[in-house]
This record gives structure tokens, sequence and C-alpha cells, in this order.
């Protein structure tokens, strides 16, 4: 492990002083009102730092991004149409995580795509815009693909985003 990894790990600040509780509020509208126009559920994590056992043992952002999925059920939708965007602030890091239901349909490229946007707001310290970006770029995406749920269909996953 690169001593610069480890630094920006045991000193990274905590993700609420990046994502205060307006700015957790204003992601959740943003999932919540963009999933009025598809089928699938949008899930937003991020956590400031790994802890140091996953550290040492070398853990990628994607490796905890997929695991982040498996823990918060994000793949336990009816259809299969559950999205991960995960955020790993220590390593600067942006993953997103789809099910199968979403992943024959949209190309790895589209999501690199969602993560550029993300990342080119954030360097610039709009992090409150760039979630956003991201989530209307997610939405976008799954409207192209997914049809809307039926009117009254459960919410199947919390729109509320999760700090870890």
């Amino acid at each position: 492990m690169r001593p610069s990894r480890l630094w920006r790990h045991v000193f990274a600040m905590p993700a609420r002083r990046r994502f205060p509780p307006a700015a957790m509020d204003a992601i959740q509208t943003a999932i919540a009102e963009g999933e009025a126009r598809h089928g699938g559920e949008v899930c937003f994590a991020l956590e400031a730092r790994l802890p140091l056992p996953e550290l040492f043992e070398g853990r990628t952002p994607r490796q905890r991004a997929e695991e982040v999925f498996a823990q918060l059920r994000v793949w336990d939708t009816e259809h299969r149409t559950g999205v991960l965007l995960y955020l790993l602030l220590a390593d600067r890091a942006i993953e997103i995580v789809a099910d199968r239901g979403v992943a024959r349909h949209v190309p790895a490229v589209a999501w690199n795509a969602v993560c550029a946007t993300m990342r080119e707001r954030f360097a610039a310290g709009d992090w409150i815009g760039g979630a956003q970006a991201g989530i209307a770029a997610t939405h976008a995406l799954l409207a192209a693909h997914l049809p809307p749920r039926p009117h009254g269909a459960a919410d199947e996953l919390p729109d509320r985003p999760v700090v870890l």
C-alpha cells in the first residue's frame, strides 16, 4: 500500500463535512423525484475512509462498492433494477454498481460518463451539485430503458443517502 493512500484514509475528514444534513435532504429528494420516472431503484452511499484492516488488505474502492451493494441489499429488488452510487471520499473514488436488470441495458461506458460528471463537480468543490448531477444522469439512463413502476407500487429501497 502506498503511504499516500494510508495518509488520506487515516486523516480523512468526516463525510458529513462535505455532505451536511441539508445536502442529504437534497440528495434524498433528487432520488425520490427521479424514481417516479422509471422502474429502477437508486441508492446513494458514501464513506469517508476504509477501516484500517480493509485498507491494509488492499481493498479497492470497486471491491468495497460491491460489498456495500450487497450489504444494503441493492440487489434485492423485484426486477433486479437497483443501482448503487458509492463514494469513497479518502480515495476520491466514485463507483456505480448496477444490478443485472439494469446492466443488460446500460453499458459500463455510460456509467463512466456519470462518474466523470460527478468527479468534475466534486473537483470544483460542488459536492451537492456533483451528487445531484450524478443522480440526475442515473435517472436519465434508467428512464431510457426501464418503464415507470405502476402507480402505487412500493419503493423498494430507502431514498435517504447512507453514510457508512
